[in-house]
């Protein structure tokens, strides 16, 4: 992502708000550079099932629908353990 893009602005609570802010400045950074850091890092859908494909075929597995379930459960047990809800896989 290039930061000379046009800036714009998106909507949040001012908790959300405050949350960003405080973690950007405990990394020494700007919410703006937080937010592209953070869009740079996290997986699409599309992007998930493509390595999640390329990985099964590295290993030699058949990647069908079985395996793919299996997969998302662990990733579930893996998130119950950190303490996060995110989706990504």
């Amino acid at each position: 992502m290039s930061r000379t893009s046009k800036p714009t602005s998106i909507k949040t609570s001012e908790k959300v708000r405050d949350r960003l802010r405080t973690l950007a400045e405990e990394r020494g950074t700007t919410i703006t550079e937080l937010l592209e850091d953070l869009a740079a890092r996290e997986l699409t859908e599309a992007e998930r099932r493509r390595r999640a494909l390329e990985a099964a075929r590295e290993l030699g597995v058949e990647y069908t629908e079985q395996v793919e379930r299996a997969g998302q459960d662990a990733w579930a047990r893996i998130r119950a353990h950190q303490g996060g809800s995110g989706t990504a896989a």
